[in-house]
């Protein structure tokens, strides 16, 4: 995943849970239907095995696209995988380990919620971008969101690249494009029956 350039990047995140004998041909589908800088593999699962079956699955598909997977936390899985990185969601405090064990050429991430100052501490720390979310008030969790003030400080401030994520739709997509480098979709577009048509709608709001 390299710095965004002027148009923000579509950055996929899985189900949390995925049928692997239909899934890849769907995670297929919405890679050939848009340009995709990364895949994020985020299953909820804790089984090792299950983990990397999937991971050696969807890698054949991203693979043949040329686009980068990296697994939610799991950092010396990633290693052994031999995947492209590894997605942290404790913000800043796995960000050194992540770093020193899978080396300068790895995508490490951090996702930082709605804590600019938890963004800044993982950038510090080596991390490759920083994701904020959710962008919407939900009443899930305790109901914060990542306002779109912190997008636009943190475009004009930081130079760390930063992912939008969770409860995106056409409005905040087409609010957050100017200021924000990756937006991070995913249930947006799998709770559909179509997730190619969901995710053209919603890409269609970048301009």
């Amino acid at each position: 995943m390299q710095d965004a350039p002027e148009q923000p990047q579509l950055y996929l995140i899985t189900p949390a849970e995925v049928e692997l004998s239909t899934f890849p041909d769907r995670l297929a589908r919405v890679l050939d239907a848009q340009p995709v800088a990364c895949v994020r593999l985020a299953l909820a699962t804790r089984d090792e095995d299950r983990l990397a079956r999937a991971a050696d699955t969807l890698r054949a598909v991203t693979d043949a696209r040329d686009v980068a997977l990296v697994i939610s936390d799991h950092t010396l899985l990633a290693e052994r995988l031999g995947l492209d990185g590894v997605h942290l969601s404790d913000a800043a405090r796995s960000v050194r380990h992540a770093r020193k064990t899978l080396g300068e050429d790895a995508i490490v991430g951090s996702f930082c919620g709605t804590s600019r100052h938890d963004g800044m501490s993982a950038g510090e720390a080596g991390a490759d971008y920083i994701a904020f979310g959710p962008v919407q008030a939900t009443a899930l969790d305790d109901g914060r969101f990542a306002e779109t003030d912190m997008f636009q400080w943190w475009s004009e401030v930081i130079e760390i690249p930063c992912v939008a994520e969770g409860q995106l739709d056409v409005d905040m997509i087409r609010t957050l494009a100017p200021i924000t480098d990756f937006f991070g979709i995913g249930d947006e577009i799998w709770s559909k029956e179509d997730p190619v048509a969901a995710l053209n709608t919603l890409w269609a709001a970048v301009g």
